[in-house]
């Protein structure tokens, strides 16, 4: 049996890429493609084949649509090859989904300052994705194998593209850009998390100054600042970062 399929998942696995991988199970009449035949089905790409046609078409949809809901259980489908699915074969066969290499949650963290170091330091060691974003050259030196960085001379633009349900960390050197950002995310209002560095006095500040750009009340509520779990002392970079980091797991966890 062509193992081909165990490279390609593996390749995945380290790219942090959920899939769902395909399997024929049994077969009826004429077919395809022989029992134990393998597809891998990712968000964007598609790699082997189960025989092409309306019936590949077909289940590649299916493993699409089960990807956006993030289903966690297996399932077998069954397909007659027949005209009304477009197949010539005349044969039956059944098809199992698995979905493999869960989704992770995607982390954007703004600043790349000490704690943003000790941070994205730690979260890399994490089951995640994390995007790291400063406009300062020559910060992301000591970046952690397999975070995206993004030099962004308006780190808005990385606000508006970051996906669905996000988790956003705000710790740049300057506050009025601070501000920018936390407006943007909390404008966008889809994301998971939201997180800005700094005192209670800055919450207040912020607070006042959002009010007045037309975010509510319930907005600012879902707003972490002091971000990090408070039983976290300290204020050293590493234990900022662990406090936070700890925040986001929570978050995560419950969210699972």
């Amino acid at each position: 049996m062509n193992d081909e399929w165990i490279s390609i998942l593996m390749q995945l696995r380290e790219r942090r890429e959920p899939c769902i991988l395909l399997t024929l199970l049994a077969d009826k009449g004429s077919v395809p493609r022989n029992c134990g035949t393998k597809m891998i089905v990712g968000r964007k790409q598609n790699f082997l084949t189960i025989g092409g046609g309306h019936l590949e078409f077909q289940c590649i949809a299916m493993a699409r649509e089960m990807l956006e809901k993030q289903a966690t259980q297996p399932h077998t489908e069954h397909f007659n090859l027949g005209a009304r699915l477009g197949q010539c074969c005349g044969g039956m066969t059944t098809v199992l989904f698995e979905p493999l290499i869960q989704p992770q949650p995607h982390i954007m963290v703004f600043g790349a300052g000490h704690v943003g170091q000790a941070l994205v330091a730690l979260l890399s060691t994490l089951p995640c994705h994390i995007t790291w974003v400063d406009e300062r050259p020559d910060m992301f030196a000591a970046a952690p194998k397999g975070v995206t960085t993004l030099q962004a001379e308006d780190p808005l633009d990385a606000v508006k593209s970051a996906p669905e349900q996000s988790y956003f960390i705000v710790m740049t050197h300057h506050h009025p850009c601070d501000l920018e950002l936390t407006e943007a995310i909390l404008k966008r209002g889809d994301y998971r998390y939201l997180g800005l560095i700094g005192s209670q006095t800055k919450r207040q500040r912020f607070e006042y100054r959002l009010s007045g750009k037309g975010i509510t009340a319930e907005q600012l509520c879902t707003l972490r600042c002091p971000v990090g779990l408070p039983d976290v002392k300290g204020k050293l970079p590493a234990e900022i970062a662990v406090a936070i980091a700890a925040e986001i797991i929570a978050v995560y966890q419950a969210a699972s």
